[in-house]
């Protein structure tokens, strides 16, 4: 198996985008990665984006983004997992370029969200839960994390304003991305006077409806090294996945993310790494419940004190183990399609040293963590500068 690098990144200005249709997001982005690639054509493209038919009407992007820009003829494949569906485009695109069967692949993830209205957006996202046995009797995400949090918040002693640090924290490195959709100082105290959607989650605990869209290229380390111009050469030397079900009434324990751990597990394995050896991470904080329970899946915590860490800034910048640099789902936005391929963005940038007044100091080893639906799907992937 061949060493596998990220030679380029694409990011867009995330937000209600009403102006531009799909295409357009998807091809702005792509076309960022590829010049910041220094190529002009690959062998195979992925985009990852779940709902596409929901959001805009739109099945069958393989073929209209493939030709969107200039590339009809190439093999390209949509694939979908729920909100991991971005991290499924990159792990399908590093197996291409890790096995031999391409040499530069084209990664992306896009999400059209506001062409509909909450209701209907409320419905495609909802199709991420079992439809028969949770969808039926009117639950939506925010109650299927509000439940997962109660169960968290009674074993563990978990607070609300500790849920609202990982709110505060992400807006404040949202304020350092220009690429973000919010620029908005949020407090604690704001979180906790915001309208309460599904106790204990308020508005601000809660992830935004986003159109935007990520681009990576793919290319094997020894390509990349001759491409760099310079650059640090950042690779991926890890790469897990798992799943759970769906239902959060067939899961063994409410209080945990079964699939996170798993997935961290085996990308921790390939890479030859353990949590402590992280130095960044972005992770998916669709809620602010969420990215305390994946931070103790991941082993940065142990169980339960995910929320006193950050409470007490050690997942701040500057802190033991920066989270979300980027501004996270919270701020950065979350086109759940796109969201995968952003975190790895975010990460290849910050480990280039790239970041600018969120730049982790001294980052070489970073990771990344997507997760579909209420934890049904994880996706972890490692990435560390080359040697």
């Amino acid at each position: 198996m061949r060493d596998v690098a990220i030679i380029g990144v694409g990011m867009i200005p995330w937000g209600e985008l009403w102006e531009k249709p799909l295409r357009t997001i998807w091809a702005e982005a792509a076309v960022a990665a590829l010049e910041d690639a220094g190529v002009d054509t690959v062998d195979l493209i992925t985009v990852g984006c779940m709902s596409p038919g929901l959001f805009v009407g739109q099945e069958h992007l393989a073929s209209m983004v493939a030709d969107q820009i200039g590339m009809a003829g190439v093999p390209a494949a949509r694939v979908e997992s729920a909100c991991a569906s971005g991290g499924l485009a990159l792990r399908n695109g590093f197996a291409e370029v890790a096995s031999g069967l391409a040499d530069l692949v084209l990664v992306t993830g896009v999400e059209k969200m506001t062409d509909v209205d909450g209701a209907d957006a409320t419905f495609a996202l909802g199709t991420a839960a079992d439809q028969e046995y949770e969808g039926f009797h009117g639950i939506t995400f925010p109650g299927l994390y509000a439940m997962m949090a109660r169960v968290h918040m009674a074993r563990h002693g978990t607070t609300v304003r500790q849920m609202a640090a990982v709110a505060a924290k992400n807006h404040a490195n949202g304020l350092l991305n220009p690429n973000a959709q919010y620029h908005l100082k949020v407090t604690v105290d704001d979180v906790l006077a915001s309208t309460m959607v599904a106790d204990p989650l308020h508005l601000l605990d809660c992830s935004p409806i986003t159109d935007g869209a990520a681009a990576l290229v793919l290319a094997p380390v020894d390509r990349a090294r001759d491409l760099a111009g310079g650059r640090p050469v950042v690779k991926i030397t890890g790469s897990g996945m798992a799943t759970d079900s769906i239902a959060l009434a067939d899961r063994e324990d409410l209080g945990r993310l079964r699939a996170v751990q798993l997935a961290a597990e085996r990308a921790y394995a390939m890479a030859g790494r353990k949590p402590s050896d992280i130095h960044v991470a972005e992770v998916h904080d669709c809620f602010s419940i969420a990215e305390i329970m994946v931070t103790e899946e991941l082993g940065f915590f142990p169980p339960g004190e995910g929320g006193p860490a950050a409470e007490n800034g050690l997942t701040a910048l500057g802190g033991r183990i920066p989270v979300n640099p980027s501004g996270g789902l919270k701020s950065k936005g979350h086109p759940v399609g796109a969201t995968g391929v952003a975190q790895v963005a975010e990460i290849v940038t910050q480990l280039r040293g790239e970041a600018g007044q969120r730049q982790v100091q001294g980052a070489s080893i970073g990771l990344a963590q997507n997760m579909g639906g209420s934890g049904g799907s994880s996706i972890v992937h490692i990435l560390e500068v080359a040697s």
